[in-house]
């Protein structure tokens, strides 16, 4: 596991430096912390709503992509803030 977090913290440093046309990662960091914590927000609020939805209809499906949307969005916010 510690491999697979260096690796990906190594992609998300090497993300900072690129053009914000070419990476979805160097646009947040181009639009600063509050637009990074604005998508963690949002994707709380969908981890959220997916987490209620899938008590009801027991489909687990949309609870974890909208999990990983969020774990990815606060790995940015962390490679932001160094």
């Amino acid at each position: 596991m510690n491999d697979t977090l260096q690796k990906l913290t190594e992609i998300l440093e090497a993300r900072k430096q690129a053009s914000s046309e070419s990476s979805y990662v160097a646009s947040l960091h181009g639009k600063g912390l509050n637009k990074i914590l604005e998508k963690i927000g949002e994707e709380a609020t969908e981890t959220i709503i997916a987490a209620k939805d899938a008590q009801l209809t027991g489909d687990l499906s949309p609870v974890i992509y909208e999990t990983a949307d969020l774990w990815f969005h606060t790995l940015v916010m962390l490679s932001h803030l160094g």
